[in-house]
């Protein structure tokens, strides 16, 4: 386990890289439904997590209480089920940055939930992402806002609001003290839940050899790896750079994306990911103790 600063600090910048990659390895596991995808995603990460977990002789840190147990696999694997459906249902572009108002929200939610004080500037920047949200939501994503692109859209609003609740949460003091180790129960348990959600609510799939592919990736990575090393990074060491090295997540991400043929940078697409990035970077920078500890 990483013990200096420094370190876990670099730990959770490896993590920001590893989710920079989320967005374009899921979309290259479609079609697979959204429910199977997570399942199999954690599966695998969760896997290779207890297989660590094991090696180092602390399997006795999976014991913990039953609101742990319900406050990370909730997050979990409601997140990412949510993000998944965004990127299957709408233009991924769009749906990966509307999904990156997460970091906005964490700011906007830690003063109720935590306690910290939302002055003008983090203010602003939570206005500012939430007008870059708006002009996606009225360009229409390529011209195309409707049906199955209405429910992708809300699905990736749904993730964020999830993802930034599961962190503020987790900074309280009946959930802070979940040690590192834990994760991996999250994540089977995660698989779980998700593959069970497949059975249940979706048409049977199975992945193909360039699916099983991606679904490797995610797990070994953005969906297994990112999740031991950002717990590192926030609990050991500078949140605030972490937080705000965080909004240039989803640049990356989009970037990767357009790179790979999945999107197109219009003038919408820009103007919105600057908004989001701009407010992002001014609520980061603000003077206030900053509440980025548990973000993702």
């Amino acid at each position: 386990m990483t013990s200096s600063p420094l370190g876990a600090t670099l730990a959770g910048c490896a993590a920001l890289l590893l989710w920079a990659f989320l967005a374009l390895l899921a979309r290259l596991a479609q079609p697979l439904p959204p429910l199977l995808l997570t399942g199999l995603a954690f599966l695998v990460g969760g896997a290779l997590g207890l297989a660590v977990v094991a090696a180092r002789g602390r399997l006795g840190t999976l014991r913990q209480p039953v609101l742990v147990w319900l406050h990370g696999v909730g997050g979990l694997a409601g997140y990412h089920a949510l993000y998944f459906a965004a990127l299957a249902l709408a233009p991924p572009v769009e749906a990966n940055l509307l999904n990156y108002t997460w970091p906005l929200l964490i700011v906007l939610l830690a003063g109720p939930i935590r306690g910290l004080r939302l002055g003008p500037r983090r203010l602003a920047g939570v206005g500012l992402g939430a007008a870059g949200a708006v002009l996606l939501l009225a360009g229409g994503a390529q011209g195309s806002f409707g049906g199955g692109a209405f429910a992708g859209y809300a699905a990736a609003l749904g993730a964020g609001l999830t993802w930034a609740l599961y962190s503020v949460l987790a900074g309280t003091p009946r959930l802070a003290g979940a040690p590192t180790e834990a994760v991996a129960g999250f994540c089977l348990a995660s698989a779980l839940v998700a593959l069970l959600g497949h059975a249940l609510l979706e048409p049977p799939a199975w992945p193909g050899p360039a699916q099983w592919l991606a679904v490797l990736l995610l797990g070994a990575g953005p969906v297994g790896a990112a999740f031991f090393l950002w717990d590192i990074g926030m609990k050991r060491g500078d949140p605030r750079l972490l937080g705000t090295l965080a909004y240039g997540t989803p640049v990356a991400s989009t970037l990767l994306l357009v790179a790979a043929g999945e999107g197109r940078l219009g003038g919408t697409v820009l103007a919105a990911a600057a908004l989001v990035l701009g407010g992002g970077a001014l609520a980061a920078t603000a003077r206030a103790e900053s509440p980025a500890a548990g973000t993702r």
